[in-house]
C-alpha cells in the first residue's frame, strides 16, 4: 500500500510504499476513505508525543472507510461496513474504562502514534468490537474523517466538560480546525462567542462558523477586550492552540468562577498563572478526547443537521499533497479541517 512515512523525527515527509497492515485477532482493516490532517500529526513528527517509539512511522489518526479485513476475534463487525474510530481505542477493561471514561483509558492505543496511523490506503484497528462506530450511509466519508478528532474534542470540551449554556460568553483562543470546531458547538448551544487569533482569514472564518466578536489574538490590550465585550469576563475559555500566552490570556479574560477547557497541546515545561486561577476561583478542565458513544452522537447530529460543519470544510489532499502540508502548514497556518484522500 502507500503511505505517508518518516523514518526519522523532524525528518523528510515522503509518500512510500510500505507493507500492508495485518489483521489483529481483535481488529480490522479499514480501506481509507479519508484521514483527517491535525496539528497533532505535526506533533508527533516533531518528536513531542512520547507513543511514538519506532520508526519509520505512518501517521494519521482521524479517519473514515470501509472495512476490507476482520479478525477472528471480532463478533460486531463484517466486511463493508463503513467505519469511524475515535482517536482513543479504549481497551474497555482498566479502571478507567470500568468507570466510565474510556477516553482516559489507561491502556490506550492510538492510531498514529501508538501504531501506524491512517495517513495510507489502508490502517489496522485493534478492539474493534469496543471502538469502532458505524458511519450513516447519508454521510460522506470524508465529512466524517474531517470530524474526527477536533470536532468530536471540541464537543466533549464545550458540551460535557465546560458544559456551555445559552447565553454564555465563550472566549476560543485559536481558530484553527479545532478551533473552529468548539466555535460550531458552542454556536448550537446557543452561547455567545468571541473568537481569537492572529489569522485575519481564520478570524472570518471563525466570524462565518458563529463568532459574534473577533479579536486579534497580538492586540496590545487583549485582555480588556475581551472583558468589555464578554461585560466583565467571559463564562467559558478554550485554548485550541496550545502555548502559554493563549493560556494566560484565556485565564485573564475570563469572569471570577469561570471555567477554562484546555484542548490545545501544550509544550511540556509550559506555565499557567495559577495565581489566578486560585485568587478568582476558575476552574481548569482537561480535554482529551470521546467516547465511541459521544463520536456517533456527533455523527448523528450531523447528519441530522443539528450540527451543521460547512464552515469548518478544507481541502481535499492527495498522500502527495498531505505530506507536505503536514510538516508546513499544520504546523503554522491552515484553515478549515483538511483531509487526505488516500485513493485520490
Amino acid at each position: 500500500m502507500r503511505a505517508i512515512r518518516y523514518e526519522q523525527f523532524s525528518g523528510t515527509v515522503e509518500v512510500a510504499d510500505v507493507p500492508d497492515p495485518a489483521v489483529p485477532v481483535d481488529g480490522v482493516v479499514v480501506e481509507v476513505a479519508a484521514s483527517g490532517l491535525c496539528r497533532s500529526d505535526w506533533h508527533g513528527w516533531m518528536g513531542h508525543d512520547p507513543a511514538i517509539t519506532t520508526l519509520p512511522h505512518v501517521p494519521g489518526h482521524e479517519l473514515a472507510g470501509t472495512i476490507v479485513a476482520v479478525g477472528p476475534g471480532v463478533t460486531q463487525w463484517s466486511v463493508g461496513a463503513r467505519v469511524t474510530v475515535p482517536f482513543v481505542v479504549a481497551c474497555g477493561t482498566c479502571r478507567a474504562c470500568r468507570d466510565g471514561s474510556p477516553q482516559v483509558c489507561l491502556d490506550q492505543w492510538q492510531p498514529g502514534f501508538d501504531g501506524w496511523g491512517s495517513h495510507a490506503e489502508l490502517v489496522a484497528i485493534p478492539r474493534a468490537d469496543r471502538n469502532l462506530v458505524h458511519v450513516p450511509d447519508e454521510l460522506d466519508l470524508a465529512v466524517a474523517a474531517g470530524l474526527g478528532c477536533r470536532v468530536t474534542t471540541a464537543w466533549r470540551a464545550v458540551v460535557d466538560q465546560a458544559a456551555v449554556a445559552q447565553g454564555e460568553w465563550v472566549a476560543v483562543h485559536g481558530c484553527g480546525g479545532l478551533g473552529l470546531s468548539a466555535i460550531l458547538v458552542a454556536r448550537a448551544r446557543g452561547a455567545r462567542i468571541v473568537a481569537v487569533d492572529l489569522d485575519p482569514a481564520r478570524l472570518e472564518q471563525a466570524r462565518a462558523a458563529g463568532a459574534e466578536v473577533v479579536l486579534a489574538a497580538d492586540a496590545e490590550d487583549l485582555v480588556e477586550l475581551l472583558r468589555e465585550v464578554s461585560g466583565g469576563g467571559t463564562s467559558v475559555s478554550i485554548d485550541a492552540v496550545g502555548s502559554e500566552e493563549a493560556v494566560a490570556n484565556a485565564l485573564h479574560g475570563l469572569a471570577e468562577g469561570g471555567r477554562h477547557a484546555q484542548v490545545g497541546l501544550l509544550p511540556a515545561g509550559s506555565h499557567v498563572p495559577m495565581d489566578e486561577v486560585i485568587g478568582r476561583e476558575l476552574r481548569i478542565l482537561g480535554t482529551h478526547g470521546v467516547t465511541a458513544a459521544r463520536v456517533a452522537d456527533v455523527l448523528d447530529a450531523v447528519a441530522e443537521g443539528a450540527l451543521v460543519p460547512q464552515h469548518l470544510a478544507g481541502d481535499r489532499l492527495t498522500l502527495e499533497e498531505g505530506a507536505v502540508a503536514m510538516v508546513g502548514a499544520v504546523g503554522t497556518r491552515t484553515a478549515g479541517l483538511a483531509v487526505i484522500e488516500p485513493a485520490s
